[in-house]
């Protein structure tokens, strides 16, 4: 006996059905295409009268897949989206989450094949699902298409929302961790954005913090390529990686103590210190990449923000051209430079003159390190304000007593305010009465 289904003319569900069977069985003939063709559609019938959804949107995405480099993307984007639309008929959260979880592993099982429509059917997919869960579990498959498929431009633009996103996930810590990793993997493939790549690997390892050493155990790899990253980044100046767990377990670790130290250097030290790691370690520099002219540009301008938070606000010339000198010995730092130069010094020593001392300074205002006025006369720096690389303890303390001051000097000028205020009245007053 035939069963009549209740569908109205709108309801695309069966046009996309025998839609798509009938491409995909368009190449075995007629005789055999016919009998498979209603042998699907009769099946999805059956589905949507006992409103087995998930079962159905197993069977469209079977044909639909066999399709996609068939039809065009127009075509594609309509039956996709009659596809995902089935999840609006689920009323319980676990089998919208169980519906997102077919939908969204099919699409992205081939991340080659029409990456950038794969990502607009999960994008449309996301914006129909209604729970938390799900949600999350479709976002988290467009970021891995979109690595994997070289389509990262696509979704970039959606991490400047990714707060709001966690508030509307309400998600654990684990999934945190996956999520922040993930697009920082997704920020690196694209050269430009660097600093966010960044940024997020830093939240990830926030999020050890509190953990016993077994689970911070996990993080130690994504630890020292967030070091690495952090010294090659030519625009970044200050972190918090000396305070996070995370990175803390390098310090004692036989493989990576050096990569902690290099950190420590160029958050607390001056180029000297540097200089002399390098000497020691320039195997290990060059095994992660590390250029040493671009270390000592970093080091230098580091240095003189050392010597704005350290110094009594002025900075000699002098001492900034000591700081900023390279001594080198030629055996384990410029090996290469001396050859050309036929030098057989075993010192090598590389002045900066006072033109260079302003041009150091300039490049420290361009990049927002300090604010600070050049007094050629004198030959000092008079410095207003200087970024703190780390802040610690220390800082905080010094902001403290700064805030003290500060707060001194406003009551005593209200006081003072106030007393010429009092003084004036009173004058004014014995002004009055002398006129009557």
């Amino acid at each position: 006996m035939t069963t009549v289904v209740p569908t109205s003319e709108e309801d695309p569900v069966l046009p996309v059905v025998r839609f798509t069977a009938d491409l995909s069985w368009a190449d075995a003939g007629p005789e055999v295409a016919e009998p498979q063709v209603t042998s699907l559609c009769m099946e999805a019938q059956e589905c949507m009268v006992m409103g087995r959804w998930l079962d159905l949107a197993s069977l469209m995405l079977t044909s639909a897949e066999l399709v996609f480099p068939k039809v065009s993307d127009k075509d594609l984007e309509c039956i996709f989206t009659v596809i995902c639309n089935l999840a609006s008929k689920l009323e319980n959260p676990d089998d919208e989450l169980e519906m997102a979880k077919l939908i969204s592993t099919k699409i992205s099982q081939q991340p080659n094949d029409k990456p950038a429509m794969r990502l607009k059917i999960l994008f449309n997919l996301y914006n129909l699902l209604e729970g938390p869960d799900s949600r999350f579990f479709v976002y988290m498959q467009a970021l891995n298409l979109a690595l994997n498929g070289k389509v990262i431009d696509h979704i970039v633009p959606s991490f400047k929302k990714i707060d709001s996103f966690l508030k509307e996930w309400n998600i654990g810590v684990k999934d945190q961790r996956n999520l922040f990793l993930t697009i920082a993997n997704v920020l690196k493939e694209n050269k430009s954005s660097g600093k966010d790549s960044f940024k997020f690997l830093t939240k990830y390892l926030e999020t050890f913090s509190g953990e016993d050493s077994y689970v911070i155990g996990e993080a130690k790899e994504e630890a020292v390529r967030a070091v690495i990253e952090f010294v090659k980044a030519p625009d970044t100046f200050r972190c918090d990686l000396l305070d996070m767990p995370a990175v803390g377990q390098l310090e004692k670790d036989a493989k990576y103590a050096l990569v902690y130290q290099l950190l420590k250097i160029f958050l607390t030290q001056r180029l000297d210190a540097y200089l002399e790691f390098q000497a020691a370690n320039s195997t290990l520099m060059k095994s992660y990449g590390l250029v040493h002219e671009d270390c000592i540009t970093k080091m230098r301008l580091m240095s003189l923000v050392d010597l704005g938070s350290n110094e009594s606000g002025q900075i000699p010339y002098a001492l900034i051209k000591d700081t900023l000198r390279v001594n080198l010995l030629s055996s384990a730092c410029l090996p290469h430079l001396l050859h050309d130069l036929g030098c057989s010094l075993m010192y090598f020593s590389l002045q900066i003159n006072d033109d260079e001392v302003e041009l150091w300074i300039v490049k420290a205002i361009t990049a927002k390190l300090i604010d600070c006025k050049m007094d050629q006369m004198n030959q000092v720096v008079i410095v207003s304000r200087c970024t703190e690389r780390i802040f610690g303890q220390h800082q905080w303390h010094s902001l403290r007593l700064k805030l003290a001051t500060w707060r001194g000097n406003v009551a005593s000028l209200i006081s003072t305010i106030q007393a010429n205020k009092a003084v004036e009245e009173g004058s004014q007053a014995m002004q009055g009465m002398a006129i009557r």
